[in-house]
């Protein structure tokens, strides 16, 4: 038979076990997986697509993108000369400190989870602001000097 003591202590094992389960990838309950991603254009209704199979038909536009890994968009509208980016994904302050206070509590297996899942990324530039040009507009400024900064003389 198994005394009053040893009841209550399994139960609080039992507690105890079910808190330290329940902490592992804190980052990817707070902050999840993917994220809000928008994407702006100057002049607006420009199509957007991206490298991993995103699409909208007109700007400005928002997509719910995983923040795991980074990405190319393409932004085009008739008329204007195509754009593309690259966007990164990379910790952020935000996941960083999620990651490390998970590692504190949650241990290796929840820091390890969060790494995998991308929750402690965000991508980067967002929003992404484009502005586009006419075939002339870029004509002109391929031919216009690039500024030179510095003082004269080189030093």
């Amino acid at each position: 038979m198994i005394s009053k003591n040893a009841a209550r202590l399994g139960v609080r094992l039992l507690a105890l076990a079910g808190v330290a389960l329940s902490l592992p990838a804190c980052a990817t309950v707070t902050r999840g997986s993917s994220q809000q991603f928008t994407v702006e254009s100057t002049p607006p209704g420009a199509q957007v697509s991206t490298s991993n199979g995103f699409e909208c038909q007109a700007t400005p536009c928002t997509f719910r993108m995983p923040r795991k890994d980074g990405f190319r968009i393409t932004v085009a509208k008739e008329g204007y000369v195509s754009q593309t980016h690259e966007i990164t994904s990379s910790i952020s302050g935000a996941g960083g400190t999620a990651m490390a206070g998970n590692i504190l509590v949650g241990g290796i297996i929840g820091g390890a989870i969060d790494a995998t899942s991308g929750a402690m990324n965000d991508l980067k530039p967002n929003p992404l602001v484009v502005t586009l040009r006419t075939p002339a507009e870029e004509a002109a400024a391929a031919r216009t000097p690039a500024p030179t900064t510095g003082a004269p003389g080189g030093q």
